[in-house]
């Protein structure tokens, strides 16, 4: 088992995609996708890397462009720009034609989009405090008269966050948004979907899991709706029970 690489993906526009991978003896790749102002440096990264290497199993984590070490700033980029990253480097990096992807809250909405692209590969795919379409349905309606002339005037417009000081909002990081959008969408999934939430998340309420139901069409769907949790789902108990989940994935393959 190798340790894991730290590299850079450089794209045609010649802008860097930072990506850690490990590399295992099964043939499966488990690829993280983080949320919204986040990065790979998380404690569910450290837990998926630690029980990747447990399992001999590969794992791709990458931080989109605008996050973390990747190259540019996060307000010239918006979600369809994160799927096209995610798509990117998946099919430049991930050889083994088994897949499990893990979405953490933004990160379920692009796992969703990459379904796809990725069906036929795809053996499993965790959502964590899943947030699909969150831009119109959490966002964009709560947003004052005068915080939409900000953005319509293609100015940044400063929201609030419980995580971070604030999020960069624009029209682009809006209006791109808009032909990504999956809640009112189905989605064959000849795989297992199981998604996580907490029951205190105050970011994105759990009741979005539930939507998810009628959206991810599979045969072997579970919520587990978590008493204690909050939007991160961080603790070792949490933990614990998403890398359960993983193994009966990675089980129920061979």
């Amino acid at each position: 088992m190798n340790n894991p690489k730290q590299n850079f993906y450089l794209t045609k526009n010649n802008h860097k995609i930072h990506f850690k991978f490990i590399k295992g003896k099964k043939p499966i790749t488990v690829i993280f996708l983080h949320g919204l102002m986040s990065s790979i440096q998380s404690k569910k990264v450290k837990y998926l890397k630690k029980f990747a290497l447990k399992n001999k199993i590969n794992i791709l984590m990458f931080e989109y462009r605008g996050h973390g070490k990747s190259s540019g700033r996060f307000s010239d980029f918006s979600i369809k720009d994160w799927i096209y990253d995610s798509k990117l480097i998946i099919e430049k990096l991930v050889k083994t034609k088994k897949i499990i992807l893990i979405g953490s809250s933004m990160g379920s909405w692009i796992a969703i989009n990459l379904i796809k692209f990725f069906k036929n590969r795809i053996i499993g795919l965790i959502g964590i405090a899943a947030a699909p379409d969150f831009t119109e349905e959490l966002i964009w309606p709560k947003l004052t008269k005068k915080a939409k002339k900000i953005i319509n005037k293609n100015k940044i417009y400063k929201l609030k966050s419980n995580y971070n000081s604030y999020y960069p909002i624009t029209k682009k990081f809006i209006n791109d948004a808009k032909q990504f959008l999956v809640l009112k969408k189905k989605f064959i999934c000849n795989f297992p979907v199981e998604l996580f939430h907490g029951y205190y998340d105050a970011s994105v309420p759990w009741i979005y899991a539930i939507k998810l139901k009628k959206v991810l069409i599979s045969k072997q769907f579970k919520i587990h709706l978590i008493k204690t949790g909050n939007h991160s789902l961080s603790k070792p108990e949490d933990l614990q029970k998403i890398g359960l989940r993983i193994s009966k994935m990675i089980k129920n393959t061979f």
